[in-house]
């Protein structure tokens, strides 16, 4: 970087940075809380409308299926039915599966694929989002609540629990949505995301061992440590029988989705593929008496609907902090991955779903689950691609799979009387070896470390502490790294672009021109209390580093700073003290401190300080490029000449 082909543009009148009209202080309130808590404007369309059809937008607002189902016609029909059935074929035998993995009855997770998917086809606003339970929050809800009570000493406190921790992660998600607090989620990065799933996806695969192998003993503990000396600390009580009968079945299940994979259009061969194993199975078991020799089973399941469980929510006992800990922490996990798969799905559709919205229908459903003998659900990953590959065209898939459901719970329960446990295993492998998305690590590597940091963060705290130990961490990281990013913004020097009066970053553009006797600094962060210090110092230190360059160099003394203000959206009192600091710092040195388009609020606040009166009008410009012409032409060194305009 250089100066000698610095060119002085011709001398025009400076634009003066308005100071925006004084408003009143409820109407600026109203603003700042309107696009905090609604940015989307929701009541724009209430607007200008009669009562009667004001009402008819509320109800349809809070019930989508109000909306669409007039316009439902035959050819939605056909699509949507072949699209439930198909995701049914998978929500059984996922949903048994599940329900073993959070150390509940099997049959529950029947119960919670048929109430919750009908609440959901009416409040939710994705087309494509097939509710059921998952296996993450599965996962962690077993943990959580295992590490208070034993669900095979006390299965009935267990039971309970999880319908309260149900519960009050539904109350959590619908509050969120009701009072516009959707941004909480916003907390967990896709970098977090991408960790938490993976390093539970290997803590689940490590369980299944126990079913894998046919142990009947093992470590309720989570971490990798303890699961492998569970495992190799029983080696006489492995059971080949059902070894081979689950490691047969996960390359079933692995060979099916390769297929799927490489020709999409045979996904139904992938979807159907766990409903197989499961009657393969069930067949085999029964053909071979294989529950005599090692290879467990489910045994009974009740025939029947859910029945109520409102009863039996906990509210009073000494359980209840655990059951609202749980349902707080496994909400939030459930919210992030409904959300995240339903904008996936939409985005690939080209329609919008509100996330305010989405969060009010997850959590209703996970309310009134909970009084229906339903454990948490939201929108896995697995059955909503299904669903989306099936061709449906509406919610209304999850009502067909709602009653293919009720069916089997009406007369089909008997037939998985001999599903072996080990199928069940398998089946859960397959799908959280989906999970683990190492091409999304590597990606995060190439792209951002510190993103990948927080990823890994996340994986070893679930793999090798527990589920909960990782989330932790993972947010805590990434809470450490918005905090980095406004207590030490970014500033940077910028130069002249040569033959025009652009001035970029001198490190992204070499080739730019010093300006002599002018240090033009750009600040890329509103200021903030917890910048305000950092900044003072760094624009002190670049002063002293622009002197002791010029001095070196023999060039013209430092006589202006010129500070560019585009990107500051916002300033509070400390940093109009930090200003004010840096205003007598460069009055001491006798330099001239400049401003370059300070924003509308930045303004006011510098207005209202008196700071524009300390500092003097004629030392606020609209462009860098007014404002290094204006400092040559008080230097009286301008040297007219004909640039290029800056944008």
């Amino acid at each position: 970087m250089g100066n000698s082909d610095y060119v002085y543009p011709d001398r025009q009148p400076p634009h003066r940075v308005a100071v925006p009209p004084p408003q009143p202080f409820f109407k600026s309130f109203n603003n700042s809380l309107k696009e905090t808590f609604f940015p989307d404007d929701p009541l724009r369309q209430f607007k200008n409308k009669p009562p009667s059809r004001k009402l008819l937008l509320g109800l349809q607002y809070f019930l989508p299926i109000l909306e669409w189902g007039p316009r439902y016609s035959f050819e939605f029909l056909k699509s949507d039915l072949i699209a439930g059935i198909t995701i049914a074929s998978l929500a059984i035998p996922q949903g048994i599966s599940y329900a073993k993995l959070a150390n509940l009855p099997p049959i529950l997770g029947l119960y919670s694929s048929f109430i919750p998917p009908l609440i959901y086809a009416m409040m939710g606003s994705s087309r494509d989002l097939a509710v059921g339970t998952v296996a993450v929050a599965s996962l962690l809800l077993g943990s959580m609540l295992g590490e208070v009570v034993n669900a095979a000493e006390n299965p009935t406190l267990y039971l309970h629990l999880a319908f309260t921790a149900t519960f009050f992660a539904g109350l959590l998600q619908a509050s969120l949505g009701l009072l516009r607090l959707g941004f909480i989620v916003d907390f967990l990065s896709h970098a977090t995301i991408v960790g938490f799933m993976g390093g539970a996806a290997t803590v689940v695969i490590l369980q299944q061992l126990k079913g894998v192998l046919g142990l009947e003993h093992f470590t309720h503990s989570t971490d990798i440590i303890s699961v492998l000396r569970s495992v190799f600390s029983q080696i006489h009580e492995w059971r080949w029988e059902s070894a081979v009968l689950g490691i047969g079945f996960l390359f079933f299940l692995l060979i099916t989705r390769y297929f799927s994979k490489r020709r999409p259009k045979l996904f139904w061969i992938s979807a159907m593929a766990p409903l197989t194993s499961v009657i393969l199975g069930s067949v085999l078991v029964y053909l071979t008496h294989a529950e005599k020799h090692g290879v467990q089973v489910i045994g009974n399941l009740k025939k029947g609907l859910n029945p109520l469980s409102f009863g039996d929510l906990v509210f009073t006992s000494s359980y209840l902090s655990t059951a609202v800990q749980t349902g707080m922490v496994t909400g939030i996990i459930a919210l992030a991955e409904g959300i995240a798969v339903g904008r996936s799905f939409a985005m690939f559709k080209h329609y919008n779903i509100d996330g305010n919205k989405e969060m009010v229908a997850i959590g209703t459903m996970n309310i009134v689950g909970s009084c229906f003998s339903c454990y948490l659900t939201t929108g896995p990953f697995s059955r909503s691609a299904v669903n989306f590959n099936a061709g449906c065209k509406t919610a209304m898939s999850n009502v067909v799979m709602a009653i293919a459901v009720m069916i089997t719970l009406l007369f089909l329960t008997p037939l998985f009387h001999y599903t072996p446990l080990v199928v069940l295993s398998a089946i859960i492998m397959a799908a959280m070896l989906g999970l683990i998305d190492y091409e999304a690590a590597i990606h995060l590597w190439k792209v951002d470390k510190f993103d990948f940091v927080v990823c890994m963060g996340a994986y070893l705290g679930v793999v090798f502490a527990s589920v909960e130990v990782g989330l932790v961490i993972a947010v805590a990281i990434s809470v450490l790294r918005l905090l980095l990013f406004i207590a030490r913004p970014r500033t940077f020097v910028l130069g002249n672009i040569p033959n025009s009066t652009i001035y970029r970053n001198v490190e992204q553009y070499p080739t730019t021109n010093s300006v002599p006797g002018i240090l033009i600094l750009e600040i890329d962060a509103p200021i903030y209390f917890a910048n305000a210090s950092y900044l003072r110092e760094r624009i002190s230190r670049w002063i002293d580093e622009e002197e002791d360059r010029l001095k070196s160099a023999g060039e013209t003394s430092l006589q202006y700073v010129i500070l560019y203000m585009s990107a500051v959206g916002n300033i509070d009192t400390s940093g109009i003290s930090m200003f004010e600091e840096v205003k007598k710092n460069t009055d001491r040195r006798g330099i001239n401190l400049v401003l370059v388009n300070p924003g509308a609020e930045v303004m006011k606040k510098l207005n209202k300080s008196k700071f524009i009166e300390t500092i003097g009008e004629e030392w606020i410009y609209l462009t860098v490029g007014e404002a290094v012409e204006a400092c040559h032409y008080k230097l009286h060194t301008c040297k007219p000449d004909s640039t290029i305009e800056e944008p």
